[in-house]
């Protein structure tokens, strides 16, 4: 996380490595008596809220009417009150392009970045623009990691290309190096660990280390691991990077419009795989619900202090976990809620033991705390979006969270 501003959660999933943990904070702290309320507000397209300085709150979101005929869509940074979600700065529009949410993230220099469309944005902490550089490829970029050496990387969404990799100079958001064609298209979004990048391609994980002497972005050639094989599975969504081992899932083509529930594509059952980062020999499947159809657009999640890992199979409304023996190497289930409509990125606070995750039922969108060891329901409260969220959520500055589901932000709070 040298990369980032030292904030409780500076861009999304809370770092690069994808572990949606705060970096501090103490957690929510449920008790019994209390009960989760909320404080919703109108949105564009919702993509995310990151946290600055203490009562810092940045959203970003982006159009999305101008893409259904043909137009650059646009992205806007806004400041926000912490508690009334109101907006206390705004940038104007960003230049963007094709529609794909995208990213944001507060640099250790203290600036905002965002990646949208296909361009990459600074900007001050009164929103104000800085600079704007247009990335190479006329596709939407699924945001970007900041490696430890402060370089920015960014990834264009290909679904029928070779990927490829842009690296950018912080400070003028010119290319840091020439691009890395990656060998295969790419559908989910970067992680990243230290100075290396992880990359889930159609059928493939792969990784690529800064090296400094090059100054330039080098594949490994020795890790890489066929996730795909013979199986009629579809391509993984992004990874987390536990320190060890590389934790995905697969079957991510679906046919989602405003729900995840039955837009699964392939007959197959979705799967956790995992991958150790030292060996990629060293790897794992496992199907998730075991149901046909199976689905995600999102990552899993990993309790690193409790060996936790919690799965999920949207189109089928089954959310799973298992408990990870590292010596072993062995999955063994713990709790399982079915049905349940997950499908957003995940919050956890490792404090407390507290998993927020999104369930949508009776046409609507209802936020959870669970209990990640014995998947116990702690807290529950409905915002009422008729879209089920598969973005960002991220923590606040008290006992609260921000929730983001395209069509409206939420600030959840204990009462």
């Amino acid at each position: 996380m040298k990369g980032y501003l030292n904030s409780p959660w500076p861009c999304e999933d809370g770092g690069p490595q994808r572990l949606q943990r705060p970096l501090s904070g103490e957690g929510l702290g449920l008790r019994t008596g209390e009960v989760l309320q909320a404080t919703t507000r109108r949105t564009l397209m919702s993509t995310m809220t990151v946290l600055g300085a203490p009562g810092e709150v940045y959203l970003l979101t982006h159009t999305a009417l101008r893409a259904h005929i043909g137009l650059p869509t646009t992205a806007r940074v806004e400041k926000i009150d912490p508690h009334s979600l109101k907006s206390v700065a705004r940038s104007p529009a960003l230049k963007g392009g094709p529609m794909w949410p995208g990213g944001m993230a507060i640099h250790r220099n203290g600036d905002v970045y965002v990646v949208y469309g296909n361009h990459a944005h600074r900007l001050n902490r009164q929103c104000e623009p800085l600079a704007c550089f247009a990335l190479p490829v006329p596709e939407p970029y699924n945001s970007f990691v900041v490696l430890d050496n402060g370089l920015i990387v960014c990834k264009n969404l290909s679904a029928s290309t070779p990927a490829r990799l842009t690296v950018l100079e912080p400070e003028t958001l010119r290319p840091a190096c020439a691009d890395r064609v990656c060998p295969e298209p790419s559908i989910a979004r970067l992680s990243a660990i230290g100075n290396s990048v992880y990359v889930v391609g159609v059928r493939c994980i792969f990784r690529y280390h800064w090296n400094a002497a090059l100054h330039s972005l080098e594949r490994d050639p020795d890790w890489c691991f066929d996730y795909i094989g013979p199986s009629a599975q579809s391509y993984g969504w992004d990874v987390v990077l536990d320190g060890a081992h590389a934790w995905f899932m697969d079957n991510g083509l679906h046919r989602y419009r405003y729900r995840m529930l039955g837009a699964g594509v392939s007959r197959t059952a979705n799967r956790l795989i995992r991958v150790s980062l030292t060996d990629a020999s060293d790897h794992q499947t496992l199907k998730v619900s075991g149901l046909a159809g199976g689905s995600i657009t999102n990552p899993p999640l990993v309790d690193v202090q409790s060996q936790t890992v919690v799965g999920y199979d949207s189109a089928n409304a089954v959310l799973q976990a298992w408990r990870f023996d590292p010596q072993l190497r062995g999955l063994t289930p713990v709790w399982r809620k079915a049905p349940f409509g997950i499908a957003s990125h995940m919050l956890l606070y490792p404090a407390t033991g507290e998993l927020v995750v999104n369930d949508y039922r009776h046409h609507g969108e209802e936020v959870v705390v669970l209990d990640i060891h014995t998947g116990m329901e702690k807290g529950r409260v409905r915002l009422g979006g008729l879209m089920q969220g598969v973005v960002f959520p991220s923590p606040g500055w008290a006992r609260d969270f921000y929730w983001s589901s395209m069509g409206q932000l939420a600030r959840v709070f204990v009462a």
